[in-house]
């Protein structure tokens, strides 16, 4: 599946102007914060709407002139920079949001052991995995990850990396993911795109 973005906004004082095309594998948008990276994936997943440009994700249209699908007709799986989970359900309530359980999913996550927790007893670590569970349960046709290790330690990094790799290279899941870390880009990115 192929990404083929041409997007132009105005947000403040800041324009965004970005243009890229990219198989599959796991493009990275890096760049320095306020560079506009996370506003592109609010407009690939539809929060917002460019000003200018397309949007085309596996050459399905999503935006362009007289087309913007809604957010719940891309198909993307959104994993924001904070893990956005639901205080008052338990880890098993959260995954079920996205959509049935699916335990071979889970399991590859390293999450199993976490179902009957309450998110506030999470990790840093442990709350994104939650996270891109919940994302992967939806179904998504390609995965939109926004700082996803950012505010991590060390070990906890480790595990949201490996579990990165693994959806992007054993469930071949098209991956769109913003950092500002370099070694990051370098070992997630099959491209990277400096914005």
């Amino acid at each position: 599946m192929s990404f083929d973005i041409d997007v132009r906004k105005r947000i403040g004082d800041t324009d965004i102007a970005l243009t890229f095309a990219s198989e599959e594998g796991a493009t990275v948008l890096f760049g320095p914060s306020g560079a506009g990276k996370t506003s592109v994936l609010n407009m690939i997943a539809g929060l917002i709407a460019p000003d200018a440009g397309h949007i085309r994700v596996g050459g399905e249209t999503l935006f362009d002139a007289g087309v913007n699908l809604p957010p719940e007709r891309r198909g993307a799986g959104y994993v924001f920079q904070d893990a956005r989970l639901f205080p008052h359900l338990r880890v098993a309530a959260n995954l079920g949001y996205g959509g049935p359980l699916d335990l071979d999913a889970i399991a590859f996550l390293g999450i199993d052991h976490l179902l009957d927790r309450w998110p506030r007893t999470l990790s840093g670590g442990e709350a994104r995995r939650v996270a891109i569970g919940r994302a992967l349960l939806s179904r998504p046709r390609f995965l939109l990850l926004d700082e996803p290790l950012s505010s991590l330690d060390r070990a906890r990094r480790e595990e949201v990396l490996r579990a990165i790799e693994h959806v992007r290279d054993t469930l071949a899941l098209p991956i769109l993911m913003v950092t500002h870390d370099a070694a990051e880009a370098e070992r997630i990115g099959t491209r990277i795109i400096a914005m």
